[in-house]
């Protein structure tokens, strides 16, 4: 093997060829021809990747190697570990997309002239781009020798998708591959915060993130002028720099330390701080930052880290420029902030806070505030009121962060926000928004959270609206009745009962799924990447909560998602692989074109051979899935091509599909009858408890 060749663990192997970790132990076990460990550990080896590509390759189990699949394969083999490669290849990939003419050129000698001459060309680039020195960034010959096959395997990927979209491929592997190293900001708070912080007028803004950590706050800046970062991680800082670099045109200037304790950009004057500070840090600064002249509302408590965060963003402003700061809502109401808080109110610092919905970013278990914040200038009067908007409400909070309705909860915000920046008043909206009269809040607590000042909406949407749910429930409950199934039948009876006594003596041998994938009758796609974000257009991803609730698609790929999104058809079946229970759902033509989600597997049926319902029918049989699962310390795995079905042919198929579609239709009837039960109950209780409905 070639001193510096990529390797590639079981997990990586098993990604290649499109299977599960298990079928890759079972090779190693069963074919003596099966490539040899180079590196790892006994219980975690890796393998040569070029070996493991031929392997495959001649037992018929991969065509071909995607292009993106081999350059992240190189980056997790480095050498030099995913980080350094993933440095090297964002360099490479930022002189391609903004000296595209220079790479050709390079990539035409060898490997090893490419290592000595690359430094140069990047070197000019990345000093014009991020205003670096060589020594941060710009890596030396000896350490770009490991990498050049990388470098030219991410060429040849940002040909084929783009430079921007290569990068964001790459990166976003690392970090699913990282998920406890780093803490990120999901897309759809980033995308609300920059829309709150964009400015109606003027040129294009200069951005400043304290905190910056991947970059997705200053990523989600529209047409930004020039973009400030700060982080106390180099290698994210470095990763984040080439991020932006290549996402926008913008200057881009991200500097590694802790933005309290050792400001990069003391003197920047910035027309919009995004940020996403570390929560609950008590070894902040307090000590040696007593006298620091940020503090002008106050100098926070050791256990307001946040609030020190808060003046920092307002230091950092122009005079009317605007932050906007991602907070826990204890910082709205800690009695040791209070004082803080009044003066912020008090000079018009403060402008706005939004409650948003549990689960939108880390840490997910509690419902965040965003901080909306305005530098006062001079001999501008401050404002009165103070915007507070609630979107915890249950139509638009879902049931956890796999399911927010972050395009609802984005227009709410921005619907009550607007008119407000506008006029400095909004009106009010029971349970949702309120401009609220500082002279209010100034009291001995100064409790800033939106929920304890804004007046609850009518229960269930008020008397009249109850009577239409009461009136849903009883249509409901009427076509559940319909659809009650008939008495169910012994087995030989029923087949009595449509006149085929033959069939009733002799159960039907079973064939199993993976079977009926090998010869044909179906193929089997494994879900990929599917995220709960708002962008500007995503696409629609079937997550597994949705399969589960039996919803509309909820999720969304955003632009520049790391894989080729698997597509739903009418027909298709779906199967959850985690969680156990029994579950398999038929894709219609409304969910048709949607994208298939993680932890789902899709069983596409040949319609001659197959009958979808048929199939889905006797997947969601509780033997069936038992004998297919398998059993981990926190979870079970099912093996979907373990799962059998009875060998019929299609007429039969099609006689057992009418049923089970019966079935779903029944169930389904159920489940939405019981939903508008739970809100007919719930706001009878609400209406009786506040007066708005007569006992």
């Amino acid at each position: 093997m070639p001193e510096h060749a990529a390797e590639v663990t079981a997990a990586g192997i098993a990604r290649l060829a499109g299977v599960g970790r298990a079928a890759v132990s079972n090779w190693r076990r069963r074919h003596a021809d099966f490539p040899r460990p180079v590196g790892g550990t006994e219980t975690s080896p890796s393998f040569a990747l070029a070996d493991v590509e031929g392997w495959l390759r001649a037992q018929g189990k991969l065509a071909e190697v995607p292009l993106r699949e081999r350059v992240w394969q190189q980056v997790a083999g480095h050498p030099a570990e995913a980080v350094t490669a993933l440095a090297h290849a964002g360099c490479v990939l930022l002189l391609v997309r903004d000296r595209s003419s220079a790479w050709p050129k390079l990539a035409a000698v060898s490997d090893e002239r490419i290592a000595e001459t690359l430094p140069v060309a990047l070197e000019e680039v990345l000093t014009e781009r991020l205003g670096v020195e060589r020594s941060v960034l710009t890596p030396s010959p000896a350490e770009l020798g490991p990498s050049v096959p990388l470098l030219r395997g991410a060429a040849d990927l940002a040909a084929e998708i783009g430079a921007r979209q290569a990068f964001e491929f790459l990166l976003g592997r690392h970090l699913d591959a990282n998920p406890r190293q780093y803490t990120l900001t999901p897309p759809g708070p980033a995308a609300l915060m920059a829309a709150l912080a964009a400015p109606t007028e003027g040129p294009r803004p200069t951005v400043l993130d304290p905190a910056s950590g991947t970059g997705t706050l200053l990523r989600a800046v529209e047409h930004p002028g020039a973009l400030h970062g700060q982080d106390t991680d180099p290698d994210l800082a470095a990763l984040t720099a080439l991020r932006l670099a290549l996402a926008s045109d913008a200057d881009v200037r991200v500097r590694t330390g802790d933005s309290l304790r050792a400001d990069a950009f003391p003197h920047l004057t910035a027309d919009t701080v995004l940020c996403h500070p570390p929560f609950n840090e008590r070894n902040w600064g307090h000590d040696e930052l007593a006298y620091d002249p940020r503090w002008e509302y106050g100098f926070p408590a050791r256990t307001e880290s946040e609030l020190a965060w808060v003046q920092h963003a307002l230091a950092r402003l122009r005079p009317g420029g605007t932050a906007v700061l991602l907070m826990p809502p204890a910082a709205a109401s800690r009695r040791s902030g209070r004082r803080i808080r009044a003066d912020l109110l008090r000079r018009g610092a403060l402008r706005a806070v939004v409650a948003l919905p549990a689960g939108a970013a880390p840490p997910y278990g509690i419902p965040l505030h965003l901080w909306v914040l305005r530098k006062p200038a001079a001999g501008v009067t401050p404002s009165p009121e103070l915007l507070l908007v609630d979107t915890t409400a249950d139509h638009l909070a879902g049931a956890g962060r796999d399911k927010l309705d972050w395009q609802a909860v984005h227009t709410a915000v921005l619907d009550a926000w607007l008119p407000f920046d506008k006029h400095g008043t909004v009106t009010e909206t029971p349970g949702a928004s309120r401009s609220v009269p500082v002279i209010e809040l100034l009291d001995d607590d100064v409790d800033l959270a939106p929920a304890r000042h804004l007046p609850p909406p009518a229960a269930g949407g008020g008397a009249a609206e109850l009577l239409a749910v009461r009136d849903r429930l009883a249509e409901t409950l009427g076509r559940t009745v319909a659809l009650t199934p008939p008495p169910a039948l012994p087995a030989d009876a029923a087949t009595r009962a449509v006149g085929d006594p033959a069939a009733a003596a002799a159960r039907p041998t079973g064939v199993t799924v993976g079977e009926l994938a090998r010869t044909g009758a179906l193929e089997l796609r494994a879900g990929g990447t599917g995220t709960t974000s708002f962008t500007g257009a995503p696409t629609r991803v079937l997550t597994d909560n949705d399969v589960f609730a039996a919803q509309p698609p909820s999720g969304a790929l955003p632009d520049g998602a790391p894989e080729e999104p698997v597509l739903l058809a009418p027909g298709d079946v779906v199967v959850p692989v985690l969680g156990g229970g029994s579950l398999a759902r038929v894709v219609d033509t409304a969910t048709a074109g949607a994208a298939l989600g993680r932890n789902l597997q899709l069983l596409r049926p040949d319609p001659a051979a197959l009958d979808p319902w048929f199939l889905a029918g006797f997947l969601r049989g509780t033997t069936n899935t038992r004998q297919a699962s398998s059993y981990a310390s926190t979870a079970t795995r099912l093996d979907v091509r373990r799962l059998q079905l009875p060998r019929l042919p299609l007429t039969e198929q099609q006689r057992y599909g009418e049923r089970f579609r019966a079935l779903a239709e029944f169930e389904d009837a159920l489940r939405l009858a019981g939903r508008i039960g739970e809100q007919l109950v719930q706001g009878l209780f609400d209406g009786l408890a506040d007066g708005t409905v007569a006992p």
